[in-house]
């Protein structure tokens, strides 16, 4: 939907298909179906101009010469990715795509995806011009990053990666050609190597706090006036749809499974299990406890819920016995309560989502787990 707003604004007519019909009737009517920072005020400007034509048919694809997928590759219930959506994909489209269309995949892929698709519609008797040109934004802030960011184009063919520069081009974006399997690693080498960061940054966590020394004078003490360990982030869920999926993508790709990047998913996933445990070990019990979560959203200032470590935090919880209350600002929930129900009938409080809101609350005399240090009080568990 950001591209969309962005191709638009930058002069193109844009289709926009999409199965999901709720979606589309909210983005006919002004309202962009999640949070995107300057998007609701560029989908007002943009809807009366015509640049913009909504569908949930896929005949749409026949009105144009440029088709941009944004679908990714799941992972299964074995870790391992799943190409049946992009096999839907192509049975959808085929039907639809003029001959000799430029057609570019977004979201991150597993090697040899882009390759796939390409002969895959040649089987089907369309020929395209097939590019890699992965999103690299993130999430609330594409419009802007558009902008600002380089875009990766993967082609194996120069027509292919001439279209899709002066595609991207239009948006002011610096390109970096490579080949398609080039692009696909690259992608999925960038969004690993963050997991990984925050990874380590969980386990140092997780190693000071056992040792009953406080993580935010350490991390201060690291990162302050020294330039070399200024990346070293601080530690929280690492969760969302992209960056535990591709260190699994990874895992499957290479012939040694990946082990640093199998250390990393069960350092993250792991620490809603370390606060259960952590809690446990002070309380000796957490049964009957009234726990409050806040934030359930995947990072902070989203309304985007998808593989959220909250959820798996409250659940914990309540298998241990506690009575859970959880809220989110943003995301829509009906299992969540307002805030201040939240805040006044735990007895002990967590912060699932950084979101900046709560570091102007006032929760003295409260016992709170702040792993994040939004409220600045240090980290507490």
């Amino acid at each position: 939907m950001p591209l969309s707003l962005a191709l638009a604004k930058a002069g193109f007519s844009v289709g926009i298909f999409d199965t999901d019909a709720d979606a589309v009737y909210r983005i006919r009517r002004g309202e962009m179906p999640f949070m995107e920072a300057g998007a609701d005020a560029l989908l007002e400007e943009l809807l009366p101009t015509g640049r913009l034509v909504l569908s949930t048919q896929p005949d749409i694809v026949t009105r144009t010469g440029v088709l941009v997928v944004v679908i990714g590759t799941p992972v299964d219930e074995f870790l391992g990715p799943s190409m049946r959506v992009f096999e839907r994909a192509v049975d959808q489209i085929a039907p639809h795509l003029v001959d000799g269309s430029l057609l570019v995949l977004r979201s991150t892929v597993y090697p040899g995806t882009t390759a796939f698709v390409g002969q895959a519609l040649l089987d089907r008797g369309v020929k395209v011009d097939v590019a890699f040109c992965p999103e690299r934004i993130a999430q609330g802030h594409a419009l802007e990053e558009f902008k600002t960011l380089p875009q990766i184009v993967g082609v194996d063919a120069d027509a292919a990666g001439d279209r899709a520069e002066a595609l991207f081009g239009r948006l002011g974006s610096k390109t970096i050609r490579v080949t398609t399997r080039e692009a696909e690693l690259a992608k999925l080498f960038t969004n690993t190597w963050r997991y990984m960061k925050f990874a380590i940054a969980n386990q140092f966590f997780m190693i000071a706090n056992q040792a009953g020394v406080d993580y935010t004078n350490v991390l201060r003490a690291i990162r302050e006036d020294y330039p070399r360990a200024a990346d070293l982030p601080g530690p929280g869920f690492a969760a969302g749809p992209c960056l535990f999926k591709d260190a699994m993508q990874l895992s499957a790709f290479t012939s040694d499974h990946f082990p640093i990047g199998q250390a990393a998913m069960q350092i993250n996933e792991g620490l809603p299990a370390y606060v259960v445990s952590a809690l446990e070990r002070r309380y000796g019990t957490l049964r009957r406890a009234r726990i409050g979560i806040l934030g359930m959203a995947f990072k902070a200032e989203s309304d985007d819920p998808r593989a959220s470590l909250s959820y798996k935090l409250r659940k914990l919880l309540e298998w241990a016995g506690a009575n859970v209350l959880a809220t989110d600002p943003y995301v829509q929930d009906r299992s969540l309560v307002p805030l201040e129900r939240v805040v006044a009938a735990s007895d002990i409080l967590i912060l699932g989502a950084p979101h900046r809101q709560y570091s102007r609350l006032d929760l003295k005399g409260q016992d709170v787990v702040d792993i994040w240090n939004v409220t600045g009080n240090g980290i507490r568990l």
